[in-house]
């Protein structure tokens, strides 16, 4: 479990002095205050009068917790400074609203692709108040257990795009792929490739759907062979930027839809004896740890994972205390981190 904080309990009278006052037992006022309705009229009305004679401090009252201020957060690893990313904004969040959080790591599916809800069974089992679940691919059998179980979700990120109704936390990717495009193009560079992602995801898909907007709004052609996909592997990466160096007129700049895939880049360059950026110009997506360790620094688009992961931890508390939020999909914005990776196309510099 990692401790974000401890829930406050607000002074003033108990329950069994409400109760005595309105002349009832303690779980009947406990049913009352918890919105139970097997209590009978008259009797809900004596201990309501009672909890405001005494001024009896209600908690929120999440209706699928048994422990009340316990939140799961459910990532597919911890080893990726992604998910280190994403664990200190709820971290921080939910220490402002004095919760707890409880980390489970891994896939959630099997490997066969089976859907996996034993690890959804055990959010009742502890009691979970609410649940927040980070870049997943959810099947159609787990939405349908949590719409069975009046547990509070949200998700940060999804691969796919979530049913209507649920409620996630994004990046404006779209955007990301205009600014990382808009760049190269300010720079001089027409031959601009893209490796991207898996094909079917949500944030590979508006990452590529800006490059090719922002292509069409400067009036460059787009190339279909200049496009690649790698599934955010780094050594697939590798393998496409070989391939893109291969093609009879090869990019002068790329465009890699993930700071970890661009690693991949810079390896296959390197295999060549090209120099990042006076032979080909690089952009990646994310802004962790690693763009800043490269050789050069690497310019990329800063995805603000912190912020939405807060962001979605102050939904889901707006959720666990029965409110609907105005819109089910949050997108924060993202923004371009110019560093050492990009410059002028060879072709356009001054010859000495």
């Amino acid at each position: 479990m990692v401790r974000a904080g401890s829930a406050r309990v607000a002074a003033g009278p108990t329950l069994a002095v409400v109760a005595r006052e309105a002349g009832v037992s303690v779980p009947t006022a406990s049913k009352v205050v918890n919105g139970r309705e097997d209590v009978a009229p008259e009797t809900r009305r004596r201990v309501t009068e009672a909890l405001d004679r005494l001024g009896y401090v209600r908690r929120p009252r999440f209706e699928a917790a048994k422990t009340p201020g316990l939140v799961d957060l459910v990532v597919p690893s911890l080893e990726s400074s992604r998910s280190g990313a994403v664990l200190r904004g709820v971290e921080a969040a939910a220490y402002e609203a004095g919760l707890e959080v409880v980390v489970s790591a891994g896939p959630t599916r099997t490997r066969g692709g089976r859907p996996e809800c034993d690890r959804l069974d055990k959010l009742t089992a502890r009691g979970s108040s609410g649940v927040l679940v980070n870049l997943a691919e959810l099947s159609a059998s787990q939405y349908a257990w949590l719409d069975h179980h009046p547990i509070p979700y949200v998700l940060i990120d999804p691969a796919h795009e979530p049913p209507a109704g649920v409620v996630s936390v994004g990046a404006a990717n779209r955007q990301g792929g205009v600014s990382a495009t808009e760049h190269l193009l300010g720079l001089g560079h027409e031959r601009i490739a893209v490796i991207a992602g898996h094909r079917r995801t949500m944030c590979s898909g508006a990452r590529v759907a800006g490059y090719r907007s922002a292509l069409a709004s400067a009036g460059v052609r787009h190339r279909a062979e200049y496009v690649r996909q790698a599934g955010c592997d780094e050594t697939t990466a590798r393998l496409r930027m070989r391939e893109l160096l291969d093609l009879p007129e090869p990019p002068t700049a790329v465009f890699v839809c993930s700071d970890r895939m661009a690693l991949g880049v810079y390896a296959a360059l390197a295999e060549r004896e090209l120099r990042v950026p006076d032979d080909m110009s690089v952009v990646g997506f994310d802004d962790l740890p690693e763009a800043r360790w490269g050789a050069p620094a690497l310019t990329t688009v800063r995805q603000p994972l912190a912020e939405m992961a807060a962001t979605a931890l102050r939904l889901l508390v707006r959720r666990m205390h029965g409110e609907r939020p105005e819109g089910t999909r949050t997108e924060l914005s993202t923004r371009l981190v110019h560093r050492a990776s990009t410059a002028v196309p060879p072709a356009l510099r001054p010859t000495a």
